[in-house]
């Protein structure tokens, strides 16, 4: 192929990717197969790779993100971004309206729409290209974040159809509840503090300096309003543009109304002030504007804000008690976070005696002291938080919150890592809250799997001195653990307790639980080792890479940092983790006791009939346990995914699967395929060197 016949099939190539993901991330509405776009944006890869020269920045292989970004560089903004004004309840929203007919003497529609929680954005478009987004910054300037925002699937980097040639586009930039989990999941899994909310999380996610790490993220993006010249604009109303806006290529809402009266503005406020917990994303209001962009002109801006629209906020549900004490909680990683004990007060339907108080910045951020009147709320309406303290009655003589400097714990002077809001105590093999975090992430799910020794079993094992760290697991016996009892706390906050007792079955199970986790392949090892940074998918990737925990132990940071997703900061907490002679004491005795300590060589199945397909796994199966199922998924050339959507290819059912799993599935018309469905769809599997637990398997 010669460098113009590149060229026309790259173009070919990008107008078609770029439409698929229109298709998918913007209408909900995919029209190929994930495997099928996979093999298109392979060969988009291949040909930039060919001829470098022809990449252009609007490429769709550009959303994966690579750019390092060291300095923000600050831009002025051409249309200031201005703020709205806020309201709080239908009275503020009727003086408003009031404001408008006082001046308007025709008829005046409105437009309410949701009111994003998330990072203000203004993207510019020339000739159809997307060329920068800004941040609001002060609203005159703010920071030209374009590398990170191009990894968005949802901002169009080429329009479709008659566009102007230059305009700007404002949006809002969220993370959906999703991508938030899935992070604080992982954050929690690393030893990191997770985010307090979506918006923060977002927030910090656009002023990442890596866009690769920006484009896993998966955040997204709604457009509201677009800016032009005025002597260019071409529309005579907001609805009309934004409407035109989708057709170009823009993710805009579809929860938006057009309303006459403040009747029809106060139903739209209400639905959604009750809707909006069944929403995918964060909203805390709904903005009302004027539609007709002439009645805008004439009404004006004050110099703050425009006169022809208003947010009006949602009320958090809040409730005001006293702060009784705070608690100093140690983390698996020695990571210290206080919480604060309240006189219990009721909220949003519970009785909520504590609250967060995130790190020491925050606590000095608040000026707390013991016995204030705080007011306190329920984040993302599930985690209390204080929000507030009422001065005006705090005590003459009240003591101060000081941030402690000594572990609770153990008493070791806490330190702060460069660039880190979190204190840690750094006695990682000698405190105990840190010894019981990391010996239960060992046996977790994800891990080692022994689950016959959950729900409180590790902290009287502890406490009865048989085990100090998670190789003593492998030597318990019956012997050891039959007739121990203890009375434990599972609920601090509701003052619960239970009695645990080993006895006869209980003993048994968690002996036969930790035999079979000798067998757990070795990714899952390295991961339920506990190593700070390194995560599930990291810990594959890494096992892959060295092949065996020996090779990872004498590898440099240099050969580390060249495996994918392999950074400096994870290298070398690796190496930490080695270095420390009690941990390869530690290995050692999990050699001793047969653990996976080498990657399987596998023989890759010919039979790869689950090529492309992402599969979601739910319920209890009768041939295999879910794991041992995923793996098989995974070695026929399938993808296992956690939740429903319309890329879902089937999901595989076994018994008790989970009826709300059931219900998206019916609503969306994805399959549900039976256990036996399952096995006579993939045929007869014979293959060599796979994981004991279903190497002599044979499906028919």
């Amino acid at each position: 192929m010669n460098k113009e016949e590149a060229k026309a099939k790259i173009a070919e190539l990008s107008s078609i990717i770029e439409n698929h993901n229109y298709n998918y991330y913007v209408l909900a509405n995919p029209t190929i197969s994930d495997y099928d776009f996979d093999m298109l944006l392979n060969e988009l890869i291949a040909l930039e790779q060919q001829f470098p020269e022809l990449i252009l920045p609007d490429s769709p292989t550009q959303r994966v993100g690579g750019d390092i970004t060291k300095e923000f560089q600050t831009v002025k903004h051409r249309y200031p971004m201005l703020s709205l004004s806020n309201s709080y309840n239908i009275e503020e929203v009727k003086e408003f309206i009031s404001r408008i007919k006082k001046t308007i003497e025709e008829e005046v529609e409105f437009v309410c729409e949701l009111k994003f929680d998330g990072i203000s954005i203004s993207l510019t478009y020339e000739n159809g290209l997307f060329v920068k987004a800004v941040t609001r910054g002060d609203g005159t300037q703010g920071d030209d974040v374009t590398a990170n925002v191009k990894t968005i699937r949802t901002i169009p980097l080429r329009l479709k159809g008659d566009y102007p040639d230059f305009f700007e586009m404002r949006g809002e930039i969220i993370m959906p509840h999703s991508s938030f989990n899935a992070i604080n999941a992982e954050r929690d899994d690393l030893g990191l503090q997770p985010f307090a909310n979506p918006r923060n999380a977002a927030a910090g996610t656009i002023k990442l300096q890596d866009s690769k790490e920006v484009a896993k993220r998966k955040l997204d993006q709604y457009c509201y309003f677009m800016m032009m010249d005025e002597d260019k604009m071409i529309f005579k109303n907001h609805y009309e543009s934004l409407m035109t806006a989708k057709e170009w290529g823009f993710n805009v809402s579809n929860f938006m109304a057009r309303c006459n009266n403040v009747e029809e503005i106060e139903d739209f406020i209400n639905y959604w002030d009750k809707q909006r917990k069944e929403l995918p994303f964060d909203i805390d209001g709904i903005v009302i504007k004027v539609n007709d962009f002439r009645q805008r002109e004439i009404l004006g801006f004050t110099s703050k804000s425009p006169r022809w629209a208003i947010a009006y906020k949602f009320k958090a549900e809040e409730a005001r008690t006293k702060l009784l004490s705070v608690d100093f909680q140690v983390g698996r990683h020695g990571t210290i976070t206080p919480v604060a004990n309240l006189e219990p007060v009721q909220l949003a339907g519970t009785i909520v005696k504590r609250a967060t108080l995130h790190n020491a910045d925050f606590i000095e951020q608040l000026d707390l002291h013991y016995d204030d009147i705080v007011c306190v709320e329920k984040g993302g309406e599930i985690i209390p938080k204080i929000t507030a303290v009422d001065l005006s009655q705090r005590k003459e003589y009240s003591e101060k919150v000081t941030f402690i400097t000594k572990c609770p714990e153990c008493g070791t002077s806490l330190v702060k890592a460069d660039g880190e809001t979190a204190w840690y105590c750094p006695n990682t093999l000698g405190c105990p809250p840190q010894i019981k975090g990391r010996i239960e992430h060992f046996i977790s799910r994800k891990a080692m799997n022994i689950e016959s020794l959950g729900e409180g079993k590790v902290e009287v094992l502890f406490d009865n001195n048989l085990i100090k760290d998670y190789s003593d697991l492998y030597d318990l016996t019956y012997e050891k653990l039959f007739g121990i009892e203890k009375t434990i706390v599972v609920d601090e906050i509701n003052d619960i307790t239970r009695k645990v007792s080993f006895k006869e079955k209980t003993a048994n199970n968690i002996i036969e639980a930790i035999e079979k986790s000798k067998s757990v392949p070795f990714a899952r090892v390295l991961f339920a080792l506990g190593i700070k940074y390194v995560g599930e998918t990291t810990a594959k990737l890494i096992t892959k890479s060295m092949g065996s925990i020996d090779n990872i132990i004498n590898a440099t940071v240099e050969e580390l940092t060249e495996i994918e997703e392999v950074g400096e900061k994870i290298a070398l907490s690796i190496k930490d983790f080695f270095a420390d002679e009690r941990n390869i004491h530690i290995i050692n005795r999990l050699k001793d006791a047969r653990l996976q300590f080498e990657q399987e060589k596998k023989v890759a199945s010919g039979n790869q009939v689950l090529s492309g397909m992402n599969i979601v796994v739910s319920g209890v199966f009768s041939t295999m346990s879910r794991d041992e199922i995923k793996q098989l998924i995974e070695d026929l050339g399938g993808k296992n995914v956690s939740s429903i959507s319309k890329k879902t290819t089937f999901v595989l059912a076994g018994e008790k699967m989970g009826p709300e799993k059931r219900k998206k599935a019916e609503s969306l018309g994805i399959e549900i395929k039976s256990e036996d469905g399952f096995l006579k769809m993939i045929g007869n599997i014979k293959t060599e060197n796979q994981n004991p637990s279903y190497t002599q398997l044979e499906l028919f």
